[in-house]
């Protein structure tokens, strides 16, 4: 009992003990009773997506050989690389334990609820393996669709899991479960577009924790591919130059940035957030009925795309 307290239940708790944005709890809350659900009624849940995506950020630190995770050491450091990757991928399977365990469902229930997880979770992990292939330069052209598909895999699914089931245990309809997973979707790519920006802008940059390590990582992200098609030759061949080379230099980590404002990228990532939010409420917004967790839950998409954190 005390090696497995040691090996997986403590390094466990020291990650998600540091906090986190925890948005996907809140989304589950919100679709559940956006559907007419009981919050209460299954508010044990909202651990479910947590744990699976701090499961993911445990061993996305080992693939990208990250130092730190909200601001301490990585739980790879910590503890070591072994214990981190048997850690990350028995957090993949706390969901099924939640879910077989619960009596007040019937089987039916527990299979489709099953299913989703089992069924995300390889989405989320076909992205995973999308942003690595790119970002150690294994694809050279990636357009913007195919960039949108891999966060929709790669950050979506997460979100999708925790509308979906909310829909779900809400006892909502097909119609509303769908939509609403399609929405959480969306939120996840914005989300991930946004991400992406505040790692070259945002407050993190000010801190100067963690700043600028997608161009470290050479991540292909929406605001590279949109300089790489309006840049001139000599711009797109330095900016490509310095992801493949993957820099620790501040100097070199800069003036890729100044690359990506010199052709207003952020400023077209920022409005292609907003787009693709926008476009996708209009489908749930006819399928949900109004109440006070369909105008909260609209207003919490606009907030994941416009925080500075």
């Amino acid at each position: 009992v005390e090696s497995i307290q040691k090996a997986l239940i403590d390094p466990m708790w020291e990650l998600l003990d540091r906090g986190g944005k925890r948005w996907r709890p809140a989304l589950f809350l919100l679709s559940l009773e956006a559907v007419g659900g009981d919050a209460k009624k299954y508010f044990h849940y909202t651990a479910l997506p947590e744990i699976v995506h701090n499961g993911t950020l445990v061993a996305d630190d080992v693939e990208d050989s990250s130092e730190l995770r909200r601001g301490k050491p990585c739980i790879h450091h910590l503890f070591g690389v072994d214990v981190a990757v048997n850690l990350s991928s028995a957090m993949y399977f706390f969901p099924f334990a939640i879910i077989s365990r619960d009596s007040t469902l019937d089987a039916h229930a527990k299979n489709k609820l099953n299913e989703l997880v089992t069924f995300e979770l390889l989405r989320c992990h076909a992205g995973q393996g999308l942003d690595i292939w790119w970002h150690r330069g294994k694809k050279y052209e990636i357009s913007e669709k195919e960039y949108l598909q891999m966060c929709a895999y790669k950050t979506g699914t997460l979100a999708r899991l925790s509308a979906r089931m909310g829909a779900i245990l809400g006892k909502g309809t097909p119609q509303q479960e769908e939509a609403l997973g399609r929405f959480a979707e969306t939120i996840g790519v914005a989300f991930q577009i946004q991400d992406d920006i505040l790692n070259l802008v945002g407050e993190e940059f000010s801190k100067g924790k963690g700043v600028g390590e997608d161009i470290h990582e050479g991540k292909r992200t929406i605001m590279v591919l949109h300089t790489l098609q309006k840049a001139t030759e000599k711009d797109k061949k330095r900016l490509l130059e310095i992801l493949n080379a993957h820099p620790d230099d501040e100097k070199t980590i800069m003036e890729a940035i100044g690359i990506i404002q010199k052709y207003d990228s952020i400023a077209y990532a920022k409005a292609k957030a907003k787009e693709l939010i926008e476009a996708s409420w209009k489908e749930v917004d006819g399928t949900l009925p109004a109440s006070h967790a369909k105008k909260v839950l609209h207003a919490f998409a606009h907030y994941l795309i416009n925080r500075d954190i």
